[in-house]
C-alpha cells in the first residue's frame, strides 16, 4: 500500500492499483487540491513539470485511459498543462473531450442568464479581492483572499438565486469558492458518460478528488464498478484518502514507475 494513504475500508476489500493494472483501469483526476496545491488565485497554480511527466506517461501507458476531471474548462487545463492535451470534463461537465486530438464537446449544459450573472458580478464587486470566474455554463465566486468574507457572500448569492427564482439552479460551496451552475450537468453524469466510450469502456474508472464538487463521482462510482479515493478529508464513498496533493503526486509518479522525487 502506498504509505500516503489512510484507507477507510479493510486492506482485504482494496488493494491500490498498480503499474500492472493499467491496461485495466481509467484513472479520472480532479485538478485543483487533487493533484494540484490549492493556491489563492485560480490563475496562481503551479503545475511540476515531475506532474505533466507522470501524466503523460501515465496517458500512455494506460492506452489513452486517463481523463482530468475539473470545474476549470478544458481550454483553461490546456494552457496549465502545455504542452499535454489530456481527455477531459471541464466546467464540472459542461463540456468532454475524449482525446486530445479532438475539440472539446459542449454537453448540452444550459448557460447562466445576462440577468443573474449581473447580479452576482454586482455582489462581487463588494471587494477587490472577490474574484468572479465566468465559465459561461456556470459562475464561480472565489473569496480565498478574503475569507472572512464568506458568511456574507454566501447570504449575498442564496438571496440572488431566491429572488431571481430560475428553475434547475443550483448553487456549490467548494473550499472558499460558490459555484452557480444547471442541475443539467454535474462531474458524475459526466464521467458516467465518459465510461461508455472507447478508451475508457469496459475499464474500472479510478477517481481521485477533494471537494465537494466531486461528490457526484463518488456517487456515480458503485454503479460502474468504480472506487475512489479522497485528498484531506474524507468524502462519502472513498475506499481512501490521500493526505495531500503531493501525496497523489507520488501516488501516480509510483503507477508509472517513476520513484523519485515528484513532488
Amino acid at each position: 500500500m502506498h504509505k500516503n494513504v489512510v484507507y477507510v475500508s479493510s486492506p482485504g476489500d482494496f488493494q491500490p492499483p498498480r503499474p500492472g493494472d493499467l491496461h485495466s483501469i481509467a484513472l479520472l483526476l480532479d485538478v485543483d487540491g487533487t493533484i494540484l496545491d490549492t493556491a489563492v488565485t485560480p490563475s496562481s497554480v503551479v503545475v511540476p513539470g515531475s506532474l505533466r511527466t507522470s501524466l503523460g506517461d501515465l496517458h500512455a501507458k494506460s492506452g489513452g485511459a486517463l481523463a482530468l476531471v475539473s470545474g476549470r474548462l478544458i481550454r483553461n487545463l490546456d494552457a496549465l498543462f502545455a504542452p499535454l492535451r489530456l481527455p477531459a470534463i471541464g466546467g464540472h461537465g459542461a463540456e468532454m473531450r475524449l482525446s486530445g486530438a479532438q475539440a472539446p464537446q459542449a454537453r448540452n449544459a444550459a448557460g447562466i442568464g445576462g440577468a443573474l450573472r449581473k447580479l452576482v458580478a454586482a455582489a462581487a464587486t463588494s471587494d477587490p479581492r472577490i474574484i468572479l470566474e465566468d465559465k459561461g455554463s456556470s459562475l464561480a465566486v472565489h473569496y480565498r483572499l478574503v475569507p472572512e468574507m464568506a458568511a456574507t457572500l454566501q447570504a449575498k448569492i442564496a438571496a440572488i438565486i431566491s429572488n431571481v427564482a430560475l428553475p434547475n439552479l443550483e448553487v456549490m460551496h467548494g473550499k472558499a469558492v460558490i459555484e452557480i451552475k444547471s442541475t443539467d450537468f454535474n462531474k458524475g453524469e459526466a464521467v458516467r458518460e465518459l465510461m461508455k466510450n472507447p478508451p475508457f469502456a469496459h475499464r474500472r474508472p479510478v477517481f481521485v478528488g477533494d471537494d465537494t464538487t466531486d461528490e457526484s463521482v463518488f456517487e456515480m462510482l458503485p454503479a460502474l464498478g468504480g472506487i475512489g479515493y479522497s485528498v484531506e478529508r474524507f468524502i462519502p464513498g472513498a475506499s481512501g484518502t490521500f493526505d495531500s496533493p503531493a501525496d497523489v503526486r507520488g501516488w501516480l509518479a509510483q503507477l508509472c514507475g517513476r520513484e523519485g522525487d515528484a513532488r
